[in-house]
Protein backbone atom coordinates (compact mmCIF):
# COMPACT_ATOMS: atom_id res chain seq x y z
CA UNK A 1 0.00 0.00 0.00
CA UNK A 2 0.92 3.81 -0.96
CA UNK A 3 0.58 6.58 1.35
CA UNK A 4 -0.97 9.63 -0.28
CA UNK A 5 -1.59 12.92 0.47
CA UNK A 6 -3.82 15.44 0.09
CA UNK A 7 -3.05 18.48 -2.60
CA UNK A 8 -1.90 21.20 -0.41
CA UNK A 9 -3.33 24.79 0.19
CA UNK A 10 -2.03 28.01 1.16
CA UNK A 11 -1.92 28.56 4.20
CA UNK A 12 -4.85 30.19 6.24
CA UNK A 13 -3.75 33.28 8.25
CA UNK A 14 -5.92 35.10 10.12
CA UNK A 15 -5.47 38.76 11.21
CA UNK A 16 -6.01 41.04 14.41
CA UNK A 17 -8.65 43.55 14.28
CA UNK A 18 -5.51 46.29 13.22
CA UNK A 19 -5.37 44.09 10.39
CA UNK A 20 -1.75 42.27 10.97
CA UNK A 21 -1.17 39.08 10.80
CA UNK A 22 -1.98 37.06 14.04
CA UNK A 23 -1.39 33.61 13.26
CA UNK A 24 -1.22 30.70 10.26
CA UNK A 25 -2.13 27.74 10.23
CA UNK A 26 -1.57 25.17 7.83
CA UNK A 27 -3.02 21.60 7.47
CA UNK A 28 -2.21 18.73 5.92
CA UNK A 29 -4.18 14.84 5.17
CA UNK A 30 -2.21 11.83 4.05
CA UNK A 31 -3.71 8.53 4.22
CA UNK A 32 -1.42 6.43 5.88
CA UNK A 33 -1.52 2.18 4.84
CA UNK A 34 -1.51 1.41 8.67
CA UNK A 35 -3.89 0.98 11.27
CA UNK A 36 -4.47 3.75 13.40
CA UNK A 37 -2.96 2.47 16.59
CA UNK A 38 0.50 1.95 14.80
CA UNK A 39 0.18 5.49 13.25
CA UNK A 40 -0.75 7.42 16.87
CA UNK A 41 2.28 5.60 18.08
CA UNK A 42 4.31 7.58 15.58
CA UNK A 43 2.79 10.80 16.15
CA UNK A 44 1.78 10.50 19.95
CA UNK A 45 5.63 11.27 20.95
CA UNK A 46 7.70 13.58 19.90
CA UNK A 47 10.83 12.18 20.75
CA UNK A 48 10.08 9.99 17.74
CA UNK A 49 9.44 12.34 15.20
CA UNK A 50 13.20 12.50 13.95
CA UNK A 51 12.47 9.16 12.72
CA UNK A 52 10.34 10.32 10.21
CA UNK A 53 10.09 14.31 10.05
CA UNK A 54 13.62 15.54 9.34
CA UNK A 55 12.17 19.39 10.18
CA UNK A 56 12.31 17.75 13.80
CA UNK A 57 16.35 17.84 14.20
CA UNK A 58 16.69 17.25 18.29
CA UNK A 59 14.10 16.34 20.91
CA UNK A 60 14.68 15.56 24.50
CA UNK A 61 11.57 14.24 27.26
CA UNK A 62 11.52 16.27 30.78
CA UNK A 63 10.20 14.81 33.40
CA UNK A 64 6.34 14.32 33.12
CA UNK A 65 4.79 16.90 35.36
CA UNK A 66 1.18 14.82 36.81
CA UNK A 67 -0.63 13.87 33.86
CA UNK A 68 1.14 15.91 31.01
CA UNK A 69 4.09 15.09 29.18
CA UNK A 70 6.83 18.03 27.96
CA UNK A 71 9.99 17.38 25.38
CA UNK A 72 12.27 20.28 24.09
CA UNK A 73 12.50 20.54 20.24
CA UNK A 74 14.75 21.82 18.13
CA UNK A 75 13.33 22.31 15.14
CA UNK A 76 15.91 22.81 11.69
CA UNK A 77 15.55 23.60 7.93
CA UNK A 78 17.59 25.06 5.03
CA UNK A 79 16.04 28.17 3.96
CA UNK A 80 18.49 28.87 0.63
CA UNK A 81 22.21 28.77 1.65
CA UNK A 82 21.04 29.17 5.35
CA UNK A 83 19.93 26.89 7.99
CA UNK A 84 17.40 28.16 10.70
CA UNK A 85 16.58 26.53 13.61
CA UNK A 86 14.36 27.36 16.58
CA UNK A 87 13.80 25.73 20.33
CA UNK A 88 10.63 25.22 21.66
CA UNK A 89 9.51 23.25 24.69
CA UNK A 90 6.48 21.76 23.74
CA UNK A 91 3.70 20.21 26.12
CA UNK A 92 1.06 17.68 24.94
CA UNK A 93 -2.73 19.08 26.34
CA UNK A 94 -4.58 16.94 24.89
CA UNK A 95 -4.28 12.78 24.27
CA UNK A 96 -7.11 10.87 22.83
CA UNK A 97 -5.33 7.56 21.94
CA UNK A 98 -5.73 6.24 18.46
CA UNK A 99 -7.60 9.75 17.94
CA UNK A 100 -6.28 12.65 18.39
CA UNK A 101 -3.22 14.63 20.19
CA UNK A 102 -2.41 18.44 20.60
CA UNK A 103 0.98 19.64 22.27
CA UNK A 104 1.15 23.51 22.50
CA UNK A 105 3.89 25.75 23.50
CA UNK A 106 4.60 25.60 26.92
CA UNK A 107 7.87 28.17 27.67
CA UNK A 108 9.19 28.80 31.45
CA UNK A 109 11.52 31.11 31.47
CA UNK A 110 8.58 34.16 32.11
CA UNK A 111 9.39 35.71 28.85
CA UNK A 112 6.37 35.99 26.31
CA UNK A 113 6.73 33.62 22.88
CA UNK A 114 4.83 33.21 20.04
CA UNK A 115 2.32 30.11 20.30
CA UNK A 116 3.17 26.94 18.45
CA UNK A 117 0.58 24.68 18.45
CA UNK A 118 0.49 21.09 16.80
CA UNK A 119 -2.12 18.33 16.40
CA UNK A 120 -2.80 15.18 14.83
CA UNK A 121 -6.41 13.84 14.44
CA UNK A 122 -6.15 10.18 13.03
CA UNK A 123 -9.65 8.51 11.75
CA UNK A 124 -9.71 4.81 10.52
CA UNK A 125 -10.25 5.16 6.38
CA UNK A 126 -13.57 3.16 5.47
CA UNK A 127 -12.54 2.85 1.81
CA UNK A 128 -9.16 1.74 2.26
CA UNK A 129 -9.06 -1.29 4.75
CA UNK A 130 -6.68 -1.22 7.01
CA UNK A 131 -5.55 2.62 6.45
CA UNK A 132 -5.77 6.05 8.55
CA UNK A 133 -6.41 9.44 7.56
CA UNK A 134 -4.10 11.22 9.32
CA UNK A 135 -4.69 14.82 9.48
CA UNK A 136 -2.13 17.14 11.09
CA UNK A 137 -2.52 21.09 11.83
CA UNK A 138 0.11 23.68 12.47
CA UNK A 139 -0.93 26.88 14.25
CA UNK A 140 1.85 29.11 14.47
CA UNK A 141 1.80 32.67 15.50
CA UNK A 142 5.14 34.21 14.89
CA UNK A 143 7.23 36.16 12.33
CA UNK A 144 10.77 33.53 12.64
CA UNK A 145 9.95 32.94 8.76
CA UNK A 146 7.91 34.96 6.21
CA UNK A 147 4.07 32.80 5.34
CA UNK A 148 5.71 32.10 1.70
CA UNK A 149 9.10 30.90 3.13
CA UNK A 150 7.43 29.09 6.12
CA UNK A 151 4.99 27.21 3.83
CA UNK A 152 7.57 26.27 1.05
CA UNK A 153 9.77 24.93 3.60
CA UNK A 154 6.81 23.27 5.50
CA UNK A 155 5.73 21.56 2.25
CA UNK A 156 8.88 20.23 1.60
CA UNK A 157 9.90 18.84 4.63
CA UNK A 158 5.91 17.29 5.19
CA UNK A 159 6.19 15.82 1.81
CA UNK A 160 9.25 13.60 2.96
CA UNK A 161 8.13 13.50 6.26
CA UNK A 162 4.80 11.63 5.11
CA UNK A 163 7.02 9.63 3.24
CA UNK A 164 8.76 8.91 5.60
CA UNK A 165 6.08 7.91 7.77
CA UNK A 166 4.82 5.49 5.43
CA UNK A 167 8.26 3.64 5.22
CA UNK A 168 8.23 3.77 8.13
CA UNK A 169 4.88 1.97 8.98
CA UNK A 170 5.84 -0.49 6.51
CA UNK A 171 9.17 -1.35 7.27
CA UNK A 172 7.26 -2.14 11.39
CA UNK A 173 5.02 -4.81 9.52
CA UNK A 174 2.56 -6.73 12.21
CA UNK A 175 5.05 -6.53 14.87
CA UNK A 176 5.07 -2.67 14.73
CA UNK A 177 4.28 0.30 17.30
CA UNK A 178 0.44 0.33 17.86
CA UNK A 179 0.12 -3.12 17.78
Amino acid sequence: ARCWREPFALPTVRRSDDGIAAHMQIERDALVPAPPGRVFALVDDLAVYPSWMNLVHDVHEEPPTGDRRTWNVELQAQVGPLARSKRLRMTRVAHEPDRRVVFERDEVDGKRHSPWILSATLHPDVAVAGSTRLTMTLTYGGNLWTGAVLQRVLDDHIERGAAALCALVAASGDGGPGR
